[in-house]
């Protein structure tokens, strides 16, 4: 949320410089994330002043009309200036740029240079005077502009054009604090924090002039709108907004449109009430109902954008059709136009699990949804528009052509909580005196009663959506008292076997994210809610049942997921679209099971490659993925956590996998790896190879032993052996290695493949692999006779149980 501290003034007075604003609305729970000096026009016309010129001689340099002059800007020296204006004269005050100012290109939003002291045409200027178009303040470079002014020479030019520099201070608002998302908010905390007054308009001039054209209003919803009020003023002009209403929307990001619709902005993000302007016109019928319409109905919004209605869709309709979304956006026939005269005004209160519902389904985000989703002050309409017509008056004419209407047949009750002293001192760790605790709930607007010796009652208005419970109430005292006023007990201790885990699962996650990272991985977070239809189309691999949403805002976001697959792949989609071809990702979630009526949650680490390996250069042509490429990873991630040895079989019959690996850590099977089915990948719009690997996190964490074991390195030299196997094609090298394993447990430290061959010659149904073997001895250098025996053994072995024909 943006505040502008300009406009922040307005309700209160603050004292304090960036660093302690910064401390004191932190403090009290609204995070300060960056404060930024914002300046009206680029540069802040830093280096520019008030001037006079003394004397102007006219001079000509190929056939160019040029002036010498001697500026007084107040510094007691006359600066020597050329200019080439043909309006510059003596006797003029002038905008004078100095030596060092930086002149920008305003259009474009850069600097061009910066102002020297230098010969021009043959004479020492030091400075420049300027035209509208160098201050950023029009496009007139017809010639300089020429001040009528007695303020001294050397006035710095943002005082003489009235610029005050704001600052737009953006805070990290949480959800729980609706009550903070305006300018007022954020007063009502600096008052409860440093005990000075809110200031509010004053409404007392609100008058109605006469009841001409009154907007009738029907509410068949009372329970989605339990609050509406409007009015109607006549005679206005729909024109440019002021300079000061455009300087504070400017601040915090608004783009100014019209001094009407400029009104509600202001309104909403000052006083924190969204409100809505209609062309009194065109409201049909002159008469507004708030209802719901027929599901499928089409309505077009401000941004001209066709949608298609639900069911439970608040609309603001007239006597024919909708003029607006209630609570979300407005329709584009209705809104504020150049000829607009009549406006009618509306402010309501919505109920906010109905606006929320709504602009989800529109995926709509707008001021106004932000505001009634959280919930707004059901006790500030009144005001709020009353406050609104009278701006209106202002700075667009007019008078109050109707009666207000004020719809609110239930007032939204306050929150009655009961509050207990002993727990106010059991939750803040430390015993406030009562009377300090009194005047904070009051500073807050939270008022006190039926107190004894025991506690009291705190009524809290409903505007503090957030504090219903008593823990909420103390809270509220916590935060203004302030949480760094809790001292630290003398006397600390901790129970260091009970209370620190033995293994931390953050830590070992990220030393893992990291390790991947290091091997051109980058890091995804996905949504654990998914489409029904993809499990669906794996039906078979996901024994359990789907975790359904019973409020589900979408169909595509119905289930929670019992696979990370689907939502890896959406995120590669979303790349691959893009012509990011070539990717490597891994993703820490859970997914979610429904097993025997009983729920259960389970934690994954999902890697995903697809594309290439390298981009092409001019040394190598680029390779496409393999399997190889993601077992590699998924080696390394098991030797981190510890794992020296596993036990892999064939995927078969998957309806995921094209082919793959299962890995199997003491019986278990704690990875699955392979080739992504291409008719499941296409399902997430993926239309190339994609290699996956799901890895049980859940089990590898709680088998992960963190102690480092160290072994000498040998000081004896390794062997390298080499044999060629004609074997069975269905004989894979993971049997090879087993077998050799069984046969030679203490010399042989290291087994590769180096080569694969499959033609006619060896024989229907036949491959050739070349294996190297690595042989060392920790105790001694190995002798020829001990080599030649070891691999006579291993030959053996390989003859014996896989049928393989050596080939030296």
């Amino acid at each position: 949320m943006k505040i502008s501290l300009n406009w922040l003034k307005q309700f209160v007075e603050i004292n304090e410089n960036a660093q302690e604003l910064d401390e004191l609305l932190t403090g009290t729970g609204l995070e300060v994330e960056s404060i930024e000096r914002h300046e009206a026009i680029l540069g802040g016309l830093q280096g520019f002043v008030v001037g006079e010129v003394l004397t102007c001689e006219r001079f000509e340099v190929k056939d160019k009309k040029l002036s010498l002059t001697t500026v007084d800007i107040g510094t007691g020296t006359p600066s020597q200036v050329v200019c080439g204006a043909a309006n510059v004269d003596a006797g003029q005050k002038v905008i004078v740029a100095t030596v060092g100012t930086t002149l920008y290109d305003h259009a474009a939003g850069k600097p061009i240079f910066q102002i020297t002291s230098k010969k021009t045409y043959g004479h020492l200027s030091e400075g420049m005077i300027c035209a509208e178009d160098e201050l950023g303040l029009g496009t007139s470079h017809d010639g300089i502009l020429i001040l009528d002014t007695d303020l001294p020479n050397g006035t710095p030019a943002a005082q003489y054009f009235n610029l005050e520099a704001d600052l737009l201070i953006e805070i990290g608002l949480t959800p729980n604090r609706a009550d903070a998302a305006s300018h007022w908010g954020v007063a009502r905390d600096v008052k409860a924090k440093t005990g000075r007054a809110i200031t509010l308009p004053s409404v007392e001039n609100f008058k109605v002039a006469n009841n001409n054209f009154p907007i009738e209003l029907v509410v068949e919803k009372p329970e989605d709108c339990p609050r509406f009020c409007g009015v109607t003023i006549d005679g206005v002009k729909v024109q440019d907004s002021p300079e000061w209403l455009r300087k504070y929307l400017e601040t915090i990001g608004l783009r100014p449109i019209n001094n009407i619709v400029d009104i509600t902005n202001y309104i909403c993000h000052g006083l924190g009430q969204p409100m809505h302007a209609y062309d009194w016109h065109a409201i049909k019928g002159q008469k507004i109902v708030v209802k719901t319409l027929e599901a499928g109905t089409k309505f077009t919004t401000l941004d001209e954008v066709e949608r298609t209605l639900g069911e439970t869709d608040l609309m603001i309709c007239d006597a024919e059709e909708a003029v607006g979304i209630a609570g979300v956006f407005g329709g584009m026939k209705s809104g504020i136009k150049p000829e607009t005269t009549r406006v009618y005004l509306e402010v309501a209160y919505f109920d906010p699990a109905s606006v929320r519902k709504t602009a989800q389904r529109h995926g709509l985000k707008t001021d106004a949804s932000f505001r009634f989703e959280r919930g707004t002050d059901p006790n500030a309409k009144l005001f709020a528009l009353k406050h609104a017509a009278l701006l209106i008056q202002e700075l667009a004419g007019g008078e109050i052509a109707s009666e207000v209407t004020d719809f609110y047949p239930t007032s939204i009750a306050d929150f009655n909580i009961k509050v207990l002293y002993k727990n106010i001192d059991r939750l803040i760790g430390k015993k406030l005196e009562r009377s300090l605790i009194k005047d904070i709930l009051t500073a807050l607007d939270i008022q006190i009663q039926d107190e004894n010796e025991d506690g009291f009652n705190a009524i809290v208005p409903p505007f503090r959506v957030d504090v219903t419970r008593e823990a909420d109430v103390i809270e509220e005292i916590l935060r203004i008292y302030g949480f760094n006023n809790i001292e630290l007990s003398e006397n600390l201790g901790t129970d260091y076997l009970s209370s620190f885990p033995a293994k931390d699962r953050d830590n070992l996650q990220l030393k893992l994210s990291q390790i991947l990272a290091a091997n051109g991985f980058n890091e995804i977070i996905t949504n654990s809610l998914t489409k029904p239809a993809y499990a669906e189309l794996i039906k078979a691999d996901l024994p359990n049942e789907n975790v359904e949403i019973l409020n589900k805002l979408s169909e595509d976001l119905g289930v929670m997921r019992q696979t990370m697959l689907f939502s890896g792949l959406e995120v590669l989609a979303y790349n691959i679209n893009r012509r990011q071809k070539d990717l490597r990702v891994f993703d820490f979630g859970k997914t979610y099971h429904k097993i025997n009526d009983k729920y259960v949650e389970k934690r994954h680490l999902a890697i995903f490659i697809t594309g290439n390996t390298e981009n092409e250069t001019w040394q190598m042509k680029s390779q496409k993925v393999a399997f190889h490429t993601l077992a590699s990873a998924v080696n390394k991630v098991l030797g981190s956590l510890g794992v020296k040895s596993f036990d892999s079989k064939p995927i078969e019959n998957s309806a995921t996998f094209e082919y793959g690996l299962s890995y199997l850590v003491n019986k278990k099977e704690v990875v699955k790896l392979g080739l992504v089915k291409p008719n499941v990948a296409k399902k997430a719009e993926v239309k190339q190879h994609v290699f996956f690997a799901d890895i049980d996190w859940d089990y590898l964490f709680k088998q992960y032993n963190d102690k480092a074991v160290f072994a000498e390195l040998s000081k004896f030299p390794e062997v390298r052996r080499d044999l060629s196997l004609v074997i069975d094609k269905t004989v894979s090298f993971d049997q090879i290695q087993k077998l050799a394993r069984n046969y030679e447990k203490n010399l042989l430290k290291q087994i590769n493949v180096f080569d694969v061959y499959q033609g006619d010659n060896l024989g229907e149904g036949k491959k050739s692999y070349s294996v190297s073997f690595t042989l060392q001895d920790n105790e001694q250098t190995l002798t020829d006779k001990v080599i030649d025996k070891t691999m006579e053994k291993l030959m053996g072995a390989f003859e014996k149980e896989i049928g393989a024909v050596i080939r030296k």
